[in-house]
């Protein structure tokens, strides 16, 4: 038989979510979220998400520092180039496709956040027959050097991490 509430710990953060988003917490507002929460929850149960095991979590620290290391390091190289431009030709953005072992949505998942979420890199299309990832830079200056950073920086410390 299934449950009522198949995500019962995230039903109750969409409820709290949704509480700390309102002005006054009334008994309307409580039963408008409780219904959303449940939404959501079981709309969560209708994808069926893969089952996700978690291998070293001591690393995560470590990966949250050098993601906020490596975004802050971005951003100031991202407004050099948008304030000190050099001569037109002189910096050329680019494709890269990174052929990746990592299998794990999870892993995948968090791959493309950290990518996205560093400026001058975006996560573009990931094939995943030929596990090729296909990512946008802003300052190109050698493939294999992204290629050799994404494999060894951020997709060996989360392959340890969800596989």
């Amino acid at each position: 038989m299934r449950r009522l509430l198949s995500y019962p710990l995230l039903a109750l953060c969409f409820l709290l979510l949704w509480l700390l988003l309102q002005q006054s917490v009334s008994p309307g507002a409580i039963l408008l979220g409780a219904v959303l929460a449940a939404a959501g929850s079981g709309m969560l149960a209708v994808l069926m998400l893969p089952k996700g095991r978690l291998g070293r979590l001591r690393l995560v620290p470590g990966l949250l520092r050098d993601v906020l290391v490596e975004i802050v390091r971005s951003n100031n190289a991202v407004a050099r180039i948008i304030l000190q431009p050099r001569e037109p030709g002189a910096r050329r953005s680019g494709f890269v496709h990174i052929p990746l072992d990592m299998r794990n949505p999870y892993g995948l998942s968090a791959l493309a956040c950290i990518l996205t979420a560093t400026p001058g890199t975006v996560w573009v299309d990931y094939d995943a027959r030929g596990g090729t990832m296909l990512m946008h830079v802003l300052d190109m200056v050698d493939e294999e050097t992204w290629v050799r950073t994404i494999k060894q920086k951020w997709e060996r410390p989360l392959m340890e991490i969800f596989e």
